[in-house]
């Protein structure tokens, strides 16, 4: 690694927005790290980055185990030597059913992916920028508009990324003395497969169904790019990045 070669550890790369980001790191020429469930998938994911791909390892990783999050960020370190940013996006969500009728194992699922595993992969990564040199990184946590306000019957998503914006302003502060920048992007339709049936129909507040309006993943890419760029004594403590006609800032 050269003085000037940055590393990025990001989760939940195979597909999506963690793909979309991914990419745009490579080709900004850091050193990117893909992390996800399926190994399958990450290759493929790093593939398709095409001339950049000399720049990426893939290393399979379930965020919510404590063991594969340390092989996680010991091989980052071994092939590259240092972690400047960790874009924290690994998620899942939950069936759109009435609390009632979630199972506790469906609950304990994303509980264990999107609030443990934003810890532990936080905890490592907070520990090798304090401990670097020169110290320090940045830590960007996907957040989701799920962050401020809730869709219909999404219980354990929403409860999951108002705890991502508790990890947001604690890391804030304290990585302060270790020069060590948090954000949150809080990101509202984005267009992958993901969020695909949004675009056909989705329940609103008020019961009806409809399509809601797309933007092209590429906007979140840049604005999380942004972000990892600024200088270390500069922070996006939150930023919400959405399609600009869909019903989010209106009356539910």
């Amino acid at each position: 690694m050269t003085d000037q070669t940055k590393t990025a550890v990001i989760t939940g790369a195979g597909s999506g927005v963690g793909k979309a980001v991914a990419h745009i790191f490579l080709t900004q020429g850091y050193n990117v790290v893909f992390s996800g469930r399926t190994e399958s998938t990450l290759a493929s994911a790093l593939t398709a980055a095409g001339h950049t791909v000399g720049n990426g390892i893939t290393v399979q990783t379930d965020v919510g185990i404590p063991s594969d999050v340390d092989r996680l960020f010991d091989a980052t370190i071994e092939e590259f030597g240092r972690v400047d940013v960790l874009f924290n996006n690994a998620g899942i969500g939950s069936p759109p059913i009435d609390i009632d009728e979630l199972t506790v194992e469906q609950w304990q699922q994303v509980m264990n992916t999107n609030i443990n595993g934003a810890f532990l992969c936080a905890r490592r990564a907070f520990g090798e920028m304090k401990k670097q040199q020169p110290q320090g990184g940045r830590i960007i946590n996907n957040g989701s508009i799920s962050a401020h306000v809730p869709r219909p019957n999404s219980t354990p998503y929403t409860m999951s990324k108002h705890a991502m914006t508790g990890l947001t302003r604690c890391l804030a502060l304290d990585g302060r003395p270790y020069d060590i920048a948090c954000g949150q992007i809080d990101i509202g339709n984005a267009h992958t497969d993901m969020a695909e049936p949004l675009s056909v129909g989705a329940k609103q507040a008020n019961g009806d169904v409809v399509g809601e309006p797309l933007m092209d993943v590429d906007h979140v890419a840049t604005s999380v790019l942004h972000m990892a760029e600024l200088p270390l004594s500069a922070n996006v403590l939150f930023m919400n990045v959405m399609a600009t006609k869909m019903p989010f800032v209106g009356r539910g």
